[in-house]
């Protein structure tokens, strides 16, 4: 009652500001950032320096690396507001960064299972130690 009557009201505990110990925003921005930047690396690599032809299957790991960047730059640009420095907002932001987490882990294992030495026998397929290299060769040349 002497707070309400000091013209002042306490906020129910949910509503109250937590602040996080020194060190987590600064951790999670360097998380978010190295993450960040080896997906940004790895669509540079994907979108313009691998090898092959683009098809339906290789443009499903594209656009869901493209998902996990933005799911990824959503969590920075949460992870810099002020707002972050309190509990609950610092929580929602590091299921933003783990949730863009998983979906680039699913675009990566989508790759591998793209790439064409993954899945083509042909390609893979090398001869023993000593063998004539250029049967192989002819194997796999395609149409």
């Amino acid at each position: 009652m002497a707070e309400e009557d000091r013209g002042q009201t306490t906020l129910p505990r949910e509503k109250q500001r937590i602040p996080l110990p020194q060190g987590y925003r600064q951790g999670i921005i360097t998380a978010i950032t190295v993450l960040l930047g080896f997906s940004l690396t790895f669509f540079r690599y994907w979108g313009f320096e691998a090898p092959g032809q683009w098809t339906f299957h290789s443009a499903i790991p594209a656009g869901t690396l493209v998902v996990a960047i933005v799911l990824q730059i959503i969590a920075l640009f949460r992870s810099l507001r002020i707002a972050d420095d309190d509990v609950i907002e610092y929580r929602t932001t590091v299921m933003w960064f783990i949730v863009s987490a998983v979906v680039l882990l699913i675009s990566l294992s989508i790759a591998v299972l793209v790439f064409p030495s993954v899945l083509d026998p042909i390609r893979t397929s090398r001869p023993g130690p000593g063998a004539n290299p250029e049967p192989a060769r002819a194997a796999s040349a395609r149409p």
